[in-house]
């Protein structure tokens, strides 16, 4: 990557990172039914087509965040062990992955994510941010699998532990003062395949 098209790219996140931030922190304020798409614009100081060029709405707009720390966690979970056990490398990577996006979270996040929960319409596009890496993540977890019915085994881990994820993630969220490593270590540990499983 040259020079140019890596600055092209630092200026794309930063936007696509204030239009963000600025969704949020309207929604917080305002009510996610009383903002416009063109409100968060003006708040991030660029034009309707520039939102348009980033975001297909409001809602992919607020969501931006969770899709790019869900993005991060594929990455950790690939960069696992080839011949680690796959909850063992989910949950790992999980660990990480909470130090990394939530270790330092700013108490004005944690806010305004309060504020908005409850919501009808989130709800749907929080699930859809999880769902949208399923498919990737279920992929690679079936090359971490041995048997039959792979396909079917990766795509209910897939989906198990992204669930798990969002639950611990959301119950953190709704209740102040805990401390999301606990509740994630917690959520898996509960979830985890029994260790006396016939291996298939």
């Amino acid at each position: 990557m040259d020079e140019t098209t890596g600055l092209r790219e630092r200026k794309k996140a930063a936007t696509r990172l204030a239009l963000h931030e600025a969704a949020l922190r309207l929604a917080a304020e305002q009510g996610l039914d009383a903002v416009t798409v063109e409100a968060i614009a003006d708040a991030a100081n660029v034009s309707r087509r520039t939102f348009s060029n980033y975001f297909s709405n409001k809602e992919e707009a607020l969501f931006h965040g969770d899709t790019t720390r869900l993005r991060r966690l594929l990455q950790l979970i690939r960069e696992r062990p080839a011949d680690e056990p796959p909850w063992t490398a989910l949950s790992l990577a999980a660990e990480r992955f909470t130090e990394e996006a939530f270790g330092d979270a700013d108490p004005s996040w944690l806010t305004q994510r309060r504020q908005l929960r409850g919501h009808p319409g989130l709800a749907a596009h929080q699930v859809a941010a999880y769902t949208a890496i399923e498919r990737e993540l279920a992929a690679d977890l079936a090359h971490r699998l041995t048997g039959t019915d792979v396909a079917l085994r990766s795509r209910l881990l897939a989906a198990t532990f992204l669930a798990i994820l969002r639950v611990a993630v959301q119950h953190w969220i709704d209740h102040p003062g805990g401390q999301l490593p606990l509740t994630i270590r917690t959520a898996l540990a509960e979830a985890a395949p029994p260790a006396t499983a016939p291996r298939r």
